[in-house]
């Protein structure tokens, strides 16, 4: 399972408001027990992607480096990413699966027609054959 507050699963969907009709990224920082995990900061990115944006993103290495050290700094671990789907589903894409890291969580955002929509996350298994659903629990009050 994996637990947001409202204010950052609201920050998802605002990048993918304000990014639309590309995909946009970010990085998950938090805390993580077992298989469960509470994101505690979201990281907007910019989608460094040559060309096809609208299906694709890439998050630059350095943005990623700062992403670990700001976690560190914070006592917290780097516990995935998000992205959104422009005018598709919020399942991850067999591209998504090729390029993804196993026991990370993966947030992803349907964007239909530039308006945040279903928000779905996902871990890849430990032999990447396959991504499992997993929970989005949206924390009230935080």
């Amino acid at each position: 399972m994996l637990e947001i507050s409202r204010e950052g699963l609201r920050a998802i969907e605002e990048h993918g408001r304000r990014d639309y009709p590309d995909e946009c990224c970010g990085i998950l920082l938090g805390t993580a027990s077992g298989r469960d995990a509470r994101v505690e900061s979201v990281r907007d990115v910019p989608n460094v992607k040559e060309g096809e944006r609208k299906r694709r993103f890439v998050i630059a290495p350095g943005e990623y480096l700062a992403a670990e050290r700001a976690a560190r700094e914070a006592g917290l671990a780097l516990l995935g990413f998000y992205h959104s789907h422009p005018d598709h589903p919020a399942r991850p894409s067999e591209f998504d699966r090729e390029h993804a890291w196993p026991n990370l969580h993966y947030v992803i955002l349907r964007v239909a027609e530039g308006v945040p929509d279903t928000s779905t996350s996902w871990v890849l298994a430990e032999d990447r054959s396959v991504f499992h659903e997993e929970d989005l629990r949206i924390a009230e009050g935080d």
